[in-house]
This record gives structure tokens, sequence and C-alpha cells, in this order.
């Protein structure tokens, strides 16, 4: 310790100030991401466990909040799994043999 103070002292730069910040800490710059809105993902669902009352269809897992939030904190990135719904107008017009 004493040595590095030493060379700081004689204008020489320091080795920890040469090193670049680990990729897997977040940068305060940017925006943080958001997690994606799951009541408009076609495969989010409301489950019948009280305990674990939303689930996500594609990744195959029930929890106690929006799916994407529990992606959000495990993986550090939003859902990549998301898919909007279809609108209702669109599925309008896509009305079954059996209804017309």
């Amino acid at each position: 310790m004493a040595c590095l103070l030493l060379a700081l002292q004689a204008g020489q730069h320091s080795p920890l100030q040469e090193t670049a910040m680990p990729p897997n800490i977040p940068s305060y710059s940017k925006a943080a991401p958001v997690a994606a809105n799951c009541w408009q993902c076609r495969f989010f669902a409301t489950s019948w466990d009280p305990a674990l009352p939303y689930s996500c269809k594609l990744l195959g897992f029930k929890s106690r909040s929006w799916p994407s939030v529990q992606v959000m904190q495990l993986d550090g990135r939003p859902c990549q799994g998301f898919a909007p719904k279809t609108s209702v107008a669109a599925a309008a017009g896509k009305v079954s043999a059996n209804r017309q």
C-alpha cells in the first residue's frame, strides 16, 4: 500500500485507474431497462394458485409478481420472450366458420 501511495505522489499512474469496469456492473449513465408489461403479452396468464397468481406460458413458471419482473431480477435484461397480444380489432375480422 505504501508503494502505491509513493507512486501516486510521484505522479505515476495507478494500475487501478487503467482497469475498465467489469461488464456485470450496471452503468448509471444509461436509463435502467424497464420490465415489459405482462398484461400486454400473449404468453401471460393468471393461475389458480393464490400463492403464485401470475404465470408465463412461454417460460413455463408461476410467480408472486409479474413474470417480466422476475426475469428482470434474475437476468438483468427485459424479457426476451415478450410478444404483444393481437388487437381486438384485428381479431374481430377472424370469425370462425361456425359463427358465420
